[in-house]
């Protein structure tokens, strides 16, 4: 066994829990290349670690790997998940072992600031935390007091659940599935939030956007964070072709005064370019927005936007 496995790991470590243990359990350890290893990446959610390939480089060497992420973080809880097939293909769904630990004991609950949420890491690709988005969400949180969110894509519900521990009167969540919505439901109560009238939609997001149009409702504050591509009976979504469109509806939806925030992991985007498209669009029809930030992934993905599988574009708009 190669003992720079066990240095590499020891470095990362020092690295994320030096500057976000006091805000979270809950973390990227291990970023790729960035970190020394090309396509290996390690996430922490508290006791339990998932360990994901995106290359084949590495897996010859995957047992020393898994020994030196056990002599380093001794995990409760390990998957290894494979982002690739045996031909080198990257899987939409990735094959997940079980290196450490028993599947009945995959779930957890993690802290992200006043925050507790439920993960389950062999749930599906992602364990119901997007890690990278963490800063956004504490900074949404942060402008939430006393408003009315929609939260659109709302997954696990992780944006709502920061708002309304930070005074939000109340946050719509909109999502396809009923399954991701009970799980909102339950970071909900484990946070011990009342679920208000309304506060949770089951259909795609431009359902909700028409109905809130012909409504008239309007929001204080909107977050946009859709998924790359999802399809749902006969409504497809590409946020190549789409996420603008959304951008301009929510922005009409919008009180004077009140924020969107927009997100991608789309590889050709960037903050810059994102902001800069939207800006473009909005200006030239008969909204005005301006600028407060464009931000790409939380401190501990390190070397942010040099693999297309670690990449974040995000963008907060006011609406003048």
């Amino acid at each position: 066994m190669s003992p720079s496995f066990i240095s590499l790991f020891e470095s990362a470590k020092n690295k994320s829990m030096l500057s976000l243990s006091s805000i979270s359990n809950a973390y990227r350890v291990f970023n790729g290349a960035a970190d020394g290893l090309s396509g290996v990446y390690l996430d922490q959610y508290h006791q339990h670690f998932q360990l994901q390939f995106f290359s084949s480089e590495y897996l010859p060497q995957k047992k020393e790997i898994i020994h030196a992420i056990k002599q380093v973080f001794k995990p409760v809880f390990l998957v290894a998940k494979y982002r690739l097939d045996a031909s080198g293909q990257h899987l939409e769904y990735p094959m997940m072992e079980v290196e450490i630990g028993d599947k009945e004991a995959s779930s957890t609950i993690v802290k992200e600031g006043r925050a507790l949420f439920v993960v389950d890491l062999l749930d599906t690709v992602n364990p119901g935390l997007f890690l990278d988005m963490r800063a956004v969400r504490l900074d949404i949180a942060s402008r939430s007091k006393s408003k009315c969110l929609l939260n659109l894509f709302s997954y696990t519900g992780s944006f709502a659940v920061q708002a309304r521990l930070n005074g939000a009167i109340k946050v719509v969540n909109v999502d396809i599935s009923s399954k991701i919505l009970e799980k909102a439901k339950e970071n909900y109560q484990i946070n011990h939030l009342e679920q208000l009238p309304g506060e949770f939609f089951k259909g795609n997001a431009m359902e909700y956007l028409s109905y809130a149009q012909k409504k008239s409702i309007l929001f204080d504050g909107i977050v946009l964070d859709p998924p790359s591509f999802s399809r749902n009976k006969k409504h497809v979504f590409s946020v190549k072709k789409d996420l603008l469109n959304y951008v301009e509806i929510c922005v009409s939806l919008l009180k004077k005064g009140g924020f969107l925030m927009v997100s991608s992991n789309y590889s050709d985007f960037s903050p810059e370019s994102l902001a800069k498209d939207a800006i473009s669009l909005l200006n030239s029809s008969s909204e005005t927005v301006k600028l407060e930030w464009s931000q790409s992934q939380d401190k501990d993905f390190r070397a942010v936007g040099q693999a297309k599988e670690s990449c974040l574009s995000a963008v907060l708009l006011y609406k003048v």
